[in-house]
């Protein structure tokens, strides 16, 4: 492996290799197949992974309420809530899966050369270890001025500086977890990645559970720095076991077959640290507030993302499908992908967003009102949501289209592949659209902070997201991927209506219950069923397909030969 200059850049997309192709193409059938059964066990590992990401927050809430001390654990959170995204979930995995994915590429290619895969671990695992071991560091010994940096107004900043120390311990432990975990993705092993939030909340809610009387708020970051080392030792098996797979080949030559593009990277940790500033801001803001508002911001900010999180789970399982065909230049089978993407995403995420809007009330009761956690503490983080659930189909539609996006120019290229003279221009334009959309949460948050308060900085929150996800569309058509924009948004324009429809319905059946859990168990069977009665008959396919498949399935000589195919 080698590295390019930054004067010479890569051209986008290799030519289609026609002659021989990289592999059989799959039946349709069996890749439904496999997309079925990746999308169940890393949505039932995920689902196990909320929920006690979920029990976490509640007993963070029952030992702690919502006061100073949550507060400044909340501002130490900061450290893994950035690292979790930027190592993790999004920047790592926006390098290395379209990075892993050339190198199978290569592999099947040259079967008797040297292992690309291999020599991409040897060229990129030493330098990400040595820059996460410093980065870890940097942070523990800068809390102070961190703390003061992102809540200057903080009741308590000693708690929050102590807090933010042991949390730097996560940087090393999440970069090791996001790299092994998008190594295996690329290889289409999904069980193992999806677990590392099993483990990582488990090791957080051992450690509230035993130590809170004796370390209060400390014991959670403690627990926070504990799961993380679990996070990365869950992957090192799997990930050597897929190592061993090159070993075996039989050596030719050295060749270089990867060329390393280092400064590929820097947009995609660009974009990655700009949308979390959104978080930035917000507890920055929040600070000044009276005690408890970051801790309302949070508790919401962790409800309303279930339903962004359930919906970013079908991206996870395609994007390696994306990657491989944008690494064999075949840009119209990446394109149905994302387009399908787009409307499963949307799809998902309207559902949950009109269940949050009809049953934000009921739902806080009864997840968070117990303890230290009061009816005022309820009001509050239900308005929240509901304001924040206005920003959860944009946050859902930027995760699906900006993996695609950094996937046109990964961090490696082929080195046969002619090396062009290109501007990096569209490199940087996602960063450009999420600046853009933080002007726009600046100030909406500082226009209605005044009168608003905590509701005011979640409204800004969701016109900034709205506007990058506007600028981001734009953006995957310049990049060349060239949706068909009357398909995807009208396909959108169904699904939005069927959740107005089902939220206005929610929220008359919620009220018709004065008990918490059975206003929320009325009010999202009325969501349900009235976003699928709607989504049916408006003609949205990523309703009415599933729709359809449940009927035949529950009467198969009635809807034989009767009802439309809705596939």
């Amino acid at each position: 492996m080698t590295t390019d200059r930054p004067s010479a850049v890569a051209p986008l997309l290799p030519a289609a290799r026609s002659p021989e192709p990289v592999a059989a193409e799959e039946p349709a059938p069996a890749r439904r197949g496999f997309l079925a059964r990746a999308f169940g066990v890393t949505a039932l590992l995920s689902a196990a992974g909320s929920a006690l990401g979920l029990l976490r927050d509640l007993l963070l809430a029952r030992y702690f309420g919502a006061n100073q001390g949550t507060d400044a654990f909340l501002v130490a959170w900061t450290v893994p809530e950035t690292a979790a995204p930027l190592l993790i979930e999004d920047a790592m995995a926006f390098l290395m899966v379209p990075a892993f994915s050339l190198a199978l590429v290569l592999r099947e290619e040259r079967p008797d050369g040297p292992d690309p895969v291999r020599q991409l671990v040897r060229a990129t695992l030493p330098w990400l270890l040595a820059a996460l071991c410093a980065l870890s560091a940097a942070v523990a010994l800068g809390a102070p001025q961190l703390v003061d940096l992102l809540a200057p107004g903080l009741a308590d900043p000693g708690l929050a500086v102590t807090c933010t120390r042991i949390t730097a311990l996560t940087i090393l432990p999440f970069g090791v977890a996001g790299y092994l975990g998008s190594a295996l993705r690329a290889h289409h092993r999904f069980t193992a990645p999806a677990a590392i939030y099993v483990v990582y909340n488990l090791a957080i809610l051992t450690l509230l559970l035993t130590c809170h009387g004796l370390l209060g708020v400390r014991s959670a970051a403690v627990g926070v720095a504990f799961g993380s080392a679990l996070m990365a030792a869950v992957l090192v098996g799997p990930f050597t076991r897929r190592l061993r797979e090159g070993h075996r080949r039989r050596r030719g030559r050295r060749s270089a077959g990867l060329v390393l593009i280092p400064f590929a990277m820097l947009p995609v940790a660009a974009f990655t640290l700009t949308r979390q500033a959104q978080v930035f801001i917000e507890r920055y803001l929040g600070s000044g507030l009276p005690p408890g508002t970051i801790s309302h911001l949070n508790y919401a900010a962790k409800v309303s993302q279930l339903a962004m999180t359930a919906a970013l789970l079908i991206c996870t399982v395609t994007f390696p499908l994306v990657a491989r065909a944008l690494a064999a230049g075949d840009l119209t089978a990446a394109r149905d992908r994302v387009e399908k993407d787009l409307g499963q995403a949307a799809a998902v995420v309207l559902a949950g967003t009109a269940f949050l809007m009809a049953c934000a009330p009921p739902v806080v009761s009864l997840l968070f009102e117990r303890g230290a956690f009061g009816p005022a503490d309820t009001g509050a983080t239900a308005a929240v949501i509901r304001v924040y659930s206005f920003g959860l189909p944009a946050q859902a539609l930027i995760g699906v289209m900006v993996r695609p996006y950094f996937s046109v120019r990964p961090v490696v290229r082929r080195a046969d592949q002619p090396t062009g003279q290109r501007s990096t221009l569209l490199d940087w334009y996602p960063v450009a659209a999420m600046a853009l959309g933080l002007v726009v949460t600046v100030g909406v948050g500082l226009a209605a902070l005044p009168r608003f308060g905590a509701l005011g900085l979640a409204a800004g929150n969701a016109a900034g997201i709205t506007t990058t996800a506007a600028l981001l569309m734009r953006g995957l058509l310049l990049r060349g991927i060239a949706l068909r924009l009357p398909k995807v948004l009208g396909g959108q324009a169904r699904l939005l209506a069927a959740a107005v429809g089902a939220a206005l319905a929610g929220t008359a059946a919620g009220h018709l219950a004065a008990n918490p859990l059975l206003a929320t168990l009325l009010g999202g069977l009325c969501v349900l069923l009235v976003f699928a009665a709607l989504g049916t008959a408006l003609g949205a396919a990523e309703v009415r397909g599933p729709v359809l498949a449940l009927v035949r399935a529950l009467n198969p000589p009635a809807a034989e030969g009767k009802l439309p195919d809705g596939s």
